[in-house]
């Protein structure tokens, strides 16, 4: 059994936590909700843990998790951890390890995948740090990961900021897959040849070479609602798509797949497309093309 603080209880946080109690894990947490904390502060939480202690912090990138570390920096002691596995930009993994390691204080990155299903299911888990600390932690994270092959649910990636930097690419990924199964989806929605697209795509998940969770999720959704008429074609992106590319160009690696599926998102929040606009004047000018005026 392995004692662990947990700062931040949102849709990951609180599933990890009754996961985590569930493989019989001691976890104190702390939220600023209280109806969800088990600790009414901070410095509640790491007065109920005993020495050494760990301290896994699940909130928001950016600046809730560098003033969480900041924080912690000053109420824990020589000895402890501190887990960032939040989304954290993987550049900010180096300050938030340098500032802790100025009180002796170890550091791991870790990436986590899973969404609201993790808790039934387990999460991917993607750590960065020392050895000794990745060690250390080890129950959290086998009792945290898909059940099977540890190697196939978790992989120390490296360094600090290694766990973060494959949770980049990992979604950057995951946002060009989305983006063909809802291209696949449209094209066989409007052209109206195929009678049932929903059956179609369920058919897709048991044989052949696109079956995947993310195609399950699909399924779910069209089972619910069949045209998907309920929802608006508006998608925001979290950041780590454009952190990918952003890698990939400084690395000079081509990512057009994951380029247009960020793009694509960017679009979809444009109810009127100052760029589509000017292509329809550019359609008009050069060829007399029809184009749709707005009192239309």
């Amino acid at each position: 059994m392995v004692q662990l603080g947990l700062v931040g209880l949102g849709r990951m946080g609180f599933n990890m936590r009754e996961r985590l109690r569930a493989a019989g894990h001691e976890v104190v947490g702390y939220d600023r909700n209280p109806e969800v904390s088990d600790a009414p502060s901070l410095t509640s939480l790491a007065s109920a843990l005993s020495a050494p202690r760990i301290v896994w912090v699940m909130v928001p990138a950016g600046e809730p998790t560098r003033q969480t570390i900041t924080e912690l920096r000053e109420l824990l002691d020589e000895g402890d951890l501190v887990i960032d596995g939040g989304n954290s930009r993987f550049s900010d993994d180096r300050i938030h390890a340098e500032l802790l390691a100025e009180h002796g204080i170890g550091y791991l990155d870790v990436g986590v995948s899973g969404g609201v299903w993790g808790k039934d299911n387990g999460y991917g888990l993607m750590v960065g740090g020392a050895e000794t600390d990745v060690a250390r932690a080890m129950p959290i994270f086998d009792a945290l990961r898909p059940e099977g092959p540890r190697e196939e649910g978790f992989a120390h990636a490296g360094s600090v900021g290694a766990g973060h930097y494959a949770k980049m690419v990992h979604n950057g990924i995951e946002y060009g897959l989305m983006q063909a199964y809802a291209e696949g989806f449209e094209l066989l929605d409007a052209a109206k040849v195929v009678d049932n697209v929903p059956a179609v795509i369920k058919a897709w998940q048991r044989g052949t070479v696109v079956r995947s969770w993310l195609l399950e999720l699909l399924v779910r959704a069209l089972e619910e609602d069949p045209d998907l008429d309920d929802l608006e074609g508006y998608v925001e992106d979290s950041g780590e798509g454009r952190w990918t590319l952003e890698e990939a160009i400084n690395n000079a690696v081509p990512a057009p797949v994951i380029s247009a599926a960020l793009f694509a998102r960017f679009a979809s929040r444009q109810q009127d497309s100052a760029a589509m606009r000017a292509v329809a004047a550019l359609r008009e000018q050069f060829g007399g093309h029809a184009v749709k005026k707005v009192s239309e």
